[in-house]
This record gives structure tokens, sequence and C-alpha cells, in this order.
């Protein structure tokens, strides 16, 4: 038998590894991507903001400056209530790198501050740039640029620096309702893994423990999965599975037992009577006497091995039915004469009540010629001396319906049921019929299904017996 496999290979822990591995992912996804979008985003809505401010001063006081309509203490007191309201230290700087105006504080006239390595180009096409500002800064800064122009030329640059401790720290915050927002996630996916294990991982557990009972041979073994979706219907159909083979099983043992009783038997009495004859104990006059009972008894295992064959036959996957079209009437008086002899000695009559001349039906002869012989066997084995059996067919609906009946014995009410299984004989019967094998009428049944058919009985004890079945009738022309 198959070793369980262990816990760590089972579904369940797959589906946990599972579970860990989106946490896990999922943690890491947004520490990484999502924070770096929003981070993008915040920092473009801050650019955008501040080159806002930045384009407003560069049209109005960084003109007048240049234009001389202001002084420079009075643009830097401007600057400074913006760099207030903004948060961000606003400078005006010229082409060469010069920091004109610094809204932080007031650069004397004696005082040069030179931004070294200014190039206003290298931030391309986009109006900020990220870094230390040419080294002015020792953090990272956002720094925006808005052109100061006159007569189509640059005079100057208004540039507003933001840290950009600020911003990611504006990002961290919003990023903790993310943490918190998958960790609420993962909680309730946890859900889905508590509903896994009690609705799918757990019926499966059972299910793998009957199917190791089941190899392990013990059969009644109950298995339990209450549901009514796919898993219950699992566990419902190897329950059934189970009792089937079960079943099958204990029809294998009456059936091994069935036939060694009925083998065992006749050998013993030839074993018995050849023995007796051997040593002196039967006189050397009545030895023909007793070897007509060896005969006999050798006759009764070659029904029985002939029967057994043709049941190993019906059974068989491979059996194909030698389908043909004949006249059911002529083998039906064919039977019945094969018992003239029997019925004779025992003042037996067979009536045949037949629906017309002849009845053309598809099937296979042979196999209808042993029904017919089975059925008409039957009859006469447990009909009394000077008693009438009757043969009778009807045609029906495409269909001929054949039945042989009896005024026999009978059989009891409880036996019915069982009447087809093999080896079945009534306490009845066994009076009757000691050299019977119990597998004739089990043949018939095989051989009615076989072409697709049915075949039923009514009995009463003491009054006789009917079995009928039917055959598809052939169209013939007038």
């Amino acid at each position: 038998m198959r070793k369980r496999a262990p816990y760590n290979r089972t579904i369940f822990w797959k589906f946990l590894l599972a579970y860990a591995l989106f946490a896990v992912f999922g943690v890491i996804a947004t520490a990484s991507v999502i924070r770096s979008l929003v981070l993008t985003q915040v920092r473009t809505e801050q650019s955008e903001r501040l080159y806002q401010f930045a384009t407003e001063i560069s049209n109005t006081y960084a003109v007048d400056l240049y234009d001389a309509r202001t002084s420079i203490e009075t643009v830097h007191t401007q600057l400074n209530a913006f760099s207030a309201y903004l948060a961000a230290d606003v400078w005006i700087i010229s082409p060469s790198g010069r920091v004109v105006v610094d809204s932080r504080r007031m650069i004397p006239e004696n005082e040069e501050i030179i931004v070294e390595g200014f190039d206003p180009a290298e931030r391309g096409n986009n109006y900020y740039s990220v870094g230390t500002f040419f080294g002015s800064f020792e953090e990272e800064v956002l720094s925006v640029y808005a052109p100061i122009t006159a007569d189509y030329r640059v005079l100057a640059y208004v540039v507003a620096h933001v840290p950009m401790s600020g911003i990611e720290a504006r990002v961290d915050s919003f990023m903790k309702f993310c943490y918190i927002q998958l960790i609420i996630v993962l909680l309730l996916s946890l859900i889905i893994l508590i509903f896994f294990a009690e609705m799918v991982y757990v019926p499966l557990r059972r299910i793998t423990e009957a199917t190791e009972q089941y190899a392990a041979g013990n059969m009644d073994y109950k298995v339990s999965a209450e549901s009514d979706d796919e898993i219950g219907y699992l566990a419902a159909t190897l329950s059934y599975m189970a009792g089937e083979i079960a079943r099958s099983e204990e029809d294998q043992r009456k059936f091994i037992a069935n036939v060694s009783h009925d083998f065992r038997s006749p050998l013993t009495s030839i074993k018995g009577y050849l023995e007796a004859m051997r040593d002196g104990t039967i006189p050397p006059e009545a030895h023909d006497r007793y070897l007509g009972i060896v005969l006999n008894e050798t006759e009764r295992l070659s029904k029985l091995s002939n029967g057994l064959l043709t049941l190993n036959n019906l059974n068989s996957q491979e059996m194909n039915m030698e389908l043909s079209e004949f006249d059911i009437h002529a083998v039906i008086r064919d039977a019945v004469a094969s018992f003239e002899g029997v019925c004779r000695a025992r003042g037996i009559t067979v009536d045949l009540i037949l629906s017309e001349d002849v009845a053309v039906v598809r099937a296979d002869k042979e196999r209808i010629r042993q029904v017919l012989y089975n059925l008409t066997d039957n009859a006469i084995k447990f009909s009394q001396d000077h008693a009438v059996i009757k043969i009778e067919t009807t045609a029906s609906r495409g269909k001929l319906f054949v039945s042989v009946r009896d005024t026999g014995v009978g059989i009891p009410k409880e036996d019915l049921p069982h009447i087809f299984e093999r080896f079945y004989k009534t306490d009845h019967s066994r009076g009757k019929d000691k050299k019977g094998t119990g597998l004739g009428l089990s043949i018939v049944r095989d051989i009615i299904k076989a072409h697709g058919e049915n075949i039923d009985v009514i009995s009463t004890v003491g009054v006789g017996s009917e079995f009928v079945f039917s055959l598809p009738m052939v169209e013939t022309e007038d």
C-alpha cells in the first residue's frame, strides 16, 4: 500500500505555503512598487504646485527686479512670505549660477554666492530635478525651475527647493494606511484558508483514510462527508463502491462455496462407489448398477462445468452475440421434441399455443434455444406426473412474448427474488432436483439480458410457475 504523504507535502500545507508566499510578495509589492508609484505621484503634484508659484514669481516680482521697478529688499520680503507658505527655499539665480536672492536670508552686497556647475540644461525637458542641486544641499531636494524672460531671452531663474525627506515622510504616512489595508486583506483571506481546511481538506483526509481502509480489505469502513457538493458526492460514491465490492466479494465467496459443494458431492459418490467395487464391497454382479450411478454423477459434473463455462462466456465483455432472423416457433417445437421421451415416460403433456404459424425474431438462435431448453427442462422437472405444461407466444408492439407455464410445486414468495442467482435452490427444489446445478435460471437471465430484453416469473406454491421473456420481432411480408 502506498505510504501517506508527509504533512509538508499535503495539499493543505501547499495551500498554506501559497498563502505565506502571497503575504510575503504582497508586502514586498506594497513596500516597493506601490511606494514608488505613490512617491512619483506626490513628487509630481508637489512640483506642479511649486512650478505654479515659481512661474507667478518670475512673471511679477522677479521681472520687476530686473526692470528696476522694485528693490532686492522688496523682492526678498515677498519671497520670504512665499517660502514660509510653501515650506520651501526660493532662489533667484542668474544663468551663470550666482544666487541673486535667497528667501531665507538677505545676501550682503559684498558677498557673492555661486552655484558651481549650474547648468539648467541638465534637467532636459523637465521643469524639476531631484538631487543636491549641484552640491548646494547636503540632502536631496526637489528643485523646480521657472525662467525669468524678457525680450525673448532668459534673464535668470526662479528656483524653489523642497527637501525630499518631507515628501518621503508624506509618502510613508500614506503607506501606513496601505500596510493596514494589506493586513486586513490577509486576515480576510485567512478565512478562505480556514474554509478550505474545513470544507475541502478535512473531507479529503477522511476520504483518503477510507481508501486506505478499503485497500487494506476493510470494506465495512464508513466514510462521512456531510456536504451536498462534489466532495460529498465523491464520498457517497466511494462508500457505495465499497459496499458493491463487499457484496461482490460475498457473492464470490458464496459462488466458490457452492461450486466446491456441487463438485464435491458427485466426486465423493464416484470415489466411494469405485473404491467399493475395487475392494469387493460391491459384488461384481452389482457393478453394472453402480457404474450407471457413476455415469449419472459424471453427467452431473459435465452439466455443471458446461454451465460455468456458459456463464463465464455470457459475462465476458468480449462475448459476441450472433444475431440472426429466425422462426422462434420452429425452435420451440425442436426444444419440446427433445423432451419427448421424458414426457412420455411420465405422462406429461406439453401444449403449444402459438400466436401464428411463423414468428420471426432477431436474436442469437443457439442461445435462445438454450433458454427454451432450460425453461422446459425446469417445468418438466418440477411438475407432477401426468401434468400439463403450456408454452405460449403472444405478439404485441413489436415484441414477441414467450411464456412457459407449469402446474408444479411452485416457488415460495420469499425465494422469488433469488431464483435467478447462481447456485440458488429453494427448499422445494432440493427435494425434486437432486442433480440440478442451480445455474439454469441464471444462464437464462444472462442470455435474455444480453439481448437487451427482460424475463419475469409468476409463481404460487402448490399451483405452479410461469416464466415470461420477450424478444424483438421482425416484420415479415404477407
